[in-house]
């Protein structure tokens, strides 16, 4: 795989834990005065799903739920950056859909790490697993307060995160064993 196409995954993973933890920090200001910086990384973190979901389709069987995450992901984006106030009021719902969402993404996309042989695929599951839980619990009391609510989103954001790096460690130690097949290969024809 070439390795600017794992950089995105790297730069998805750092996006959502930063901006988790970020939420997790300032509770109280997160909904309203992040509706903007929320867009931001939304927007960039679609495009580098997009990115490297059509760069690694060869790679990766499932990788459709990547690239529909990350079209999905650039419409939120545009819409939060186009509709900051709006979004500042409705966005304990909007951040419950996208993470439920996200994290049965996630959930999917643990399969195809465990055909790679990926030995940490059950992390990337269960994280999957942590987020959508994280997101219907949002959904399911949108009257908790803005604290309670920017704290859930942001553990979700930096479960997110922590996904996307497990991928990245996962595809790295694939390509170091292909690599060794290679070697091996190379090394049993010369002799």
């Amino acid at each position: 795989m070439k390795k600017n196409s794992k950089i995105w995954l790297v730069i998805t993973g750092v996006l959502f834990i930063v901006l988790g933890v970020v939420c997790i920090c300032n509770p109280a200001e997160a909904l309203f005065s992040m509706a903007w910086l929320i867009g931001c990384f939304t927007l960039f973190a679609g495009i580098s799903k997009l990115v490297f979901g059509l760069r690694t389709q060869n790679f990766l069987p499932n990788n459709g739920t990547r690239v529909l995450m990350g079209v999905i992901d650039i419409i939120f984006g545009l819409f939060f950056l186009a509709n900051s106030i709006f979004v500042a009021a409705s966005l304990p719902y909007m951040f419950a859909f996208w993470i439920v969402f996200e994290g049965i993404s996630q959930f999917i996309s643990a399969f195809d790490y465990k055909k790679m042989g990926f030995p940490g695929w059950w992390g990337v599951m269960l994280f999957g697993i942590a987020g959508a839980v994280l997101g219907f619990f949002a959904l399911k009391y949108p009257e908790a307060s803005g604290m309670t609510l920017s704290t859930l989103f942001g553990c979700g954001l930096v479960l997110m995160g922590i996904t996307h790096l497990i991928g990245f460690f996962g595809i790295r130690k694939m390509e170091k064993r292909v690599g060794d097949v290679k070697t091996a290969v190379r090394e049993a024809i010369e002799s």
